[in-house]
């Protein structure tokens, strides 16, 4: 199992990577054309899928948050360490620290912007 310093170093990494995929500027190209391909079949259900994926920062930051998770325990040769439930919870609580920290973010912004 991930240690408090490891989750807190996997959230903080998870919510970075949601920012970068779901509003940076760097990925905006790939959203755009993510976004065209959507516009050319508008009723497609797995092009509007791809869309709610792309700009929904809580199911994104799911997707990131376990794939940052499944890396951290393959490199630090922990994979194997504990039962796959056990990684799952991992996921639920790395995934669950990240959105933790967008919400505070988009809380600040709020309050600044106010």
């Amino acid at each position: 199992m991930i240690s408090l310093p490891e989750l807190l170093i996997l959230a903080a990494a998870g919510y970075r990577a949601t920012q970068l995929a779901v509003h940076d500027s760097i990925l905006e190209p790939a959203r755009v054309t993510v976004f065209d391909w959507h516009s050319r079949k508008p009723t497609s259900r797995v092009r509007t899928a791809a869309i709610s994926l792309i700009t929904c920062v809580y199911c994104m930051g799911w997707w990131i948050s376990g794939a940052i998770l499944a890396t951290w325990l393959l490199a630090s040769g922990q994979w194997d360490s504990a039962r796959l439930v056990v990684h799952g919870l991992e996921w639920f609580a790395v995934a669950g620290a990240a959105v933790l920290l967008n919400r505070v973010d988009d809380t600040l912004g709020d309050l600044v912007n106010r």
